[in-house]
């Protein structure tokens, strides 16, 4: 049997991020071969993860970023089970690499695409093993947009500071300057998506079948009405559903006064222009 220095010890601590004794053991098993002790580090991983299947995983994190052309932004979640691994520092690494892939992918949504999605060298699921391997815990990927203006206009992106929740939207302008006037607003609107959560953007946006649904709710709740008023009360009823609903009718968490639509109209008519939100998209963890 090889004898097992404390230096190559080190030197797979250093490759795989395990504890000392888990090195030790695994280059034991291994006769000192680095590869295979690796291999059965990253097993260890692998039977973690099948062990804590069914475990859930409600804590994590939220990671959004935009290139420095502000024309792309991509934004991601990485969950475990607590929020001392989400804050482990190896955890933060591995997350910031699938934010990497977000850029990378083929699609703009659907965490299942970054798996096979390649980060230094590796598919980030061979990360995604690895990092289990070090932590114990589940952990998995959660959501994924990626959004790319495809005329002129802004990405709004914002992160709740519990980096649990966040939004991005995207706003179409008029020209590049109403683009820029109306970035904070974007920005605010994001604010706006992480906290009330609205189901639609409009109410062209809204299904039907939803609507109809609540029509006959509305109707029934309504049916010992005088006849004659009965479709105007159903008529009122859903037209608070919508505005409930739908954001550019919410009124704005940061001015109460106005809705998210009128906010956004008169920042970019302030300057000069029109703009208009074309899509949002909303990820939370938990």
């Amino acid at each position: 049997m090889a004898e097992i220095t404390a230096a190559t010890v080190m030197k797979l601590r250093k490759m795989s991020g395990q504890g000392m004794m888990d090195c030790k053991k695994a280059l034991s098993e291994t006769d000192g071969d680095l590869d295979a002790a690796m291999q059965i580090l990253r097993k260890k991983g692998l039977a973690t993860m099948e062990k804590r299947a069914s475990r859930d995983t409600t804590e994590g994190k939220v990671l959004c970023k935009v290139t420095e052309d502000a024309k792309t932004a991509v934004m991601v979640s990485l969950c475990s089970e607590t929020d001392f691994v989400a804050k482990n520092d190896d955890f933060v690494a591995t997350a910031e690499k699938l934010l990497q892939c977000g850029f990378a992918a083929p699609t703009e949504q659907g965490g299942e695409t970054l798996m096979d999605i390649e980060v230094d060298g590796k598919k980030f699921s061979e990360l995604l093993t690895d990092l289990v391997s070090k932590t114990g815990e589940k952990t998995e990927v959660g959501d994924y947009a990626r959004y790319t203006l495809s005329g002129t206009g802004v990405i709004g992106t914002y992160v709740h500071f519990n980096d649990k929740v966040g939004a991005m939207v995207e706003v179409e302008a008029s020209s590049d300057e109403v683009a820029q006037a109306v970035k904070s607003v974007a920005d605010g609107i994001c604010m706006h998506i992480t906290a009330m959560n609205p189901p639609a953007l409009d109410r062209d946006s809204v299904d039907p079948a939803i609507i109809e649904k609540e029509r006959a709710i509305a109707a029934e709740q309504v049916k010992d009405k005088p006849a004659n008023i009965i479709d105007k009360i159903v008529d009122g009823k859903i037209g608070k559903f919508l505005k409930d609903i739908c954001l550019t009718e919410q009124s704005f968490v940061k001015d109460d006064s106005k809705t998210v639509s009128q906010t956004l109209t008169d920042a970019a008519k302030a300057a000069g222009g029109e703009a208009k939100i074309k899509r949002f998209v909303r990820i939370e963890i938990g």
